[in-house]
């Protein structure tokens, strides 16, 4: 599976602020973190603002904070903000039904592996991506 920027981005700007929710970080911070374009995080902030899963902060030493609920949040809900997780194949006449029976298994089999994409995802919350991180570091060191 490979995400759009935006949800990749996304991802890293929601676990970055959920890990520590009381801090609050610019956009600078969070792109400087992950090595990521500062201007597209700016607007994927935006959209996690207008979710209601970020606040954002004006003033001195404004900047972005976790809003939302990292033991409810799943990774879905994030991704879901900036695109739909489903494959297409690339098919003559894609969308229209053939009745060509190979096509349409291809078809059912690609959104079976779409739903199940999907509910793996709605089962990972903030706090388990999180806690599976923190185990990550420390088996590195």
């Amino acid at each position: 599976m490979k995400l759009q920027k935006a949800s990749l981005f996304a991802l890293y700007a929601i676990l970055d602020l959920a890990s520590d929710p009381d801090r609050q970080l610019s956009a600078t911070d969070i792109a400087n973190n992950f090595n990521i374009s500062t201007h597209h995080l700016a607007k994927v902030l935006r959209t996690l603002v207008r979710s209601g899963l970020v606040q954002a902060v004006r003033g001195a030493g404004g900047g972005y904070r976790f809003a939302g609920s990292i033991n409810r949040t799943t990774l879905l809900d994030v991704i879901d903000l900036f695109e739909t997780l489903e494959s297409e194949l690339d098919t003559p006449n894609s969308g229209i039904q053939t009745g060509k029976p190979i096509m349409e298994e291809l078809q059912s089999i690609t959104t079976e592996i779409d739903d199940l994409t999907k509910a793996v995802l709605d089962t990972i919350t903030l706090e388990t991506a999180l806690n599976s991180s923190r185990l990550r570091i420390r088996h590195t060191v």
